[in-house]
């Protein structure tokens, strides 16, 4: 059995202890934090898997943590796990780069699973707090996340979404209701703007600048 190495990130020590005896076998609990200081200290130590990240807490909050931590080429993912439930808690965890984000009445097995589909690359969520997400993303107004990425069409970045998903052409194609032709046509210019060889390099891309 695959195990997950996880990093719990929250001002009350009962809630810790909680959520550490709810955890099921797949899970290790590496370690644990109270504050944005201390979570960026553990998270450069002991390079957890997974980060359940509290949203409100001293310091900065859930945002902080992510725009200290998270940069080109991390490997840590995040979970958010808070007790709000509020669009602009959810939308400003996930901008700043959370693989997702569930409310504390989430039980143990459910935390469980949602740990383990972060791990694997998977974007979770409670669900009433998922449109709040499609919402957001869906804005034309939503800032670049840098240059290249902004180098690209909205059509080009759907399409790099879905291959960085696993798709194949025909499954894109179907997605997006153009062509197979159309679909090769857009990757081969992604491949061109960003100066990559193959869609495994396309995937990593993806991967490092949280668009999966």
């Amino acid at each position: 059995m695959k195990t997950v190495r996880v990093l719990i990130v929250d001002d009350h020590r009962l809630f810790r202890s909680g959520v550490r005896a709810e955890l099921g076998p797949s899970i290790q609990v590496i370690g644990e934090a109270d504050d944005v200081d201390s979570a960026v200290a553990a998270i450069a130590d002991l390079q957890p898997d997974v980060v359940l990240l509290d949203v409100h807490m001293p310091g900065g909050g859930g945002q902080e943590v992510l725009k200290r931590v998270l940069g080109p080429g991390s490997q840590v993912r995040f979970l958010a796990l808070s007790v709000s439930d509020a669009a602009e808690d959810v939308i400003g965890v996930i901008r700043g780069g959370a693989r997702g984000y569930v409310t504390k009445t989430i039980s143990g097995a459910e935390l469980t699973d949602a740990i383990n589909r972060v791990s694997d690359g998977d974007a979770v969520f409670s669900p009433r707090l998922a449109g709040f997400v499609l919402d957001a993303f869906a804005s034309t107004e939503a800032p670049p996340i840098d240059p290249e990425l902004d180098s690209l069409t909205q059509r080009e970045r759907e399409v790099l979404r879905l291959i960085a998903r696993g798709y194949a052409y025909k499954e894109i194609a179907k997605e997006l209701f153009i062509s197979v032709k159309t679909v090769e046509t857009h990757v081969s210019s992604v491949l061109r703007k960003l100066q990559l060889s193959n869609r495994h390099e396309l995937s990593r891309w993806a991967t490092a600048r949280r668009l999966v």
